[in-house]
């Protein structure tokens, strides 16, 4: 089964485990802190998932498209969006998390998802032709780990990241004024595993 599969399976009770959703709420919580977030902002939630970070930020930002791989994802967050009244457009993206974006954007978010991604490097690179000028990311995702926090790694291609590595792919993708922080401490069968949220800006 692929992690596409996995994820559609996956979907219509992901949310059903608190410890998703407080990680996605902090995650948010952390990105509305550190980003100047306001309602005309164009927003692109990569990765989004069910939407729980997507629906977060909703209310705080202008319009806002979530891009997943997985159908599955989309349908669930389409229905979420339905129910609550809140415009979400959605991307389909191929299962290797290419195509069209649909940009450009003011704002990129992400969380839980990058370590999901072959080549990150080259995805920050996507990330600044997606961005108008002074367009920023927030990007939240595990530091490295020992493996332990995936009980299936499935489509699972990097355990964590080391900051300083996010931090110099940023920069060498364009961006300026790289910061990371740590957004939450997900607890996870009794261990911890930071996750951190790098910011930063297009020119």
């Amino acid at each position: 089964m692929s992690g596409t599969e996995r994820f559609d399976r996956a979907a219509p009770t992901w949310d059903l485990e608190d410890r998703r959703v407080v990680l996605a709420r902090g995650v948010a919580e952390a990105i509305a802190a550190r980003v100047p977030l306001s309602s005309g902002l164009v927003t692109l939630d990569f990765g989004c998932g069910t939407g729980l970070v997507t629906l977060a930020l909703a209310p705080k930002v202008g319009a806002i498209t979530g891009a997943d791989t997985s159908p599955g994802m989309l349908k669930t967050l389409a229905e979420k969006a339905g129910a609550a009244g809140t415009p979400v457009r959605l991307v389909a993206l191929d299962p290797e998390g290419t195509g069209d974006l649909g940009g450009p954007y003011q704002l990129i978010v992400s969380s839980m998802t990058l370590h999901h991604i072959p080549d990150v490097p080259a995805l920050f690179r996507r990330f600044t032709g997606q961005l108008r000028p002074g367009g920023r990311v927030a990007l939240a995702d595990l530091d490295q780990e020992d493996g332990s926090f995936h009980e299936d790694a499935t489509g699972v291609h990097h355990l964590g990241f080391a900051r300083e590595h996010i931090e110099t792919w940023l920069k060498a993708a364009g961006f300026l004024d790289v910061q990371l922080e740590t957004a939450i401490v997900s607890r996870k069968n009794g261990k911890d595993y930071p996750v951190f949220l790098a910011t930063a800006r297009v020119a």
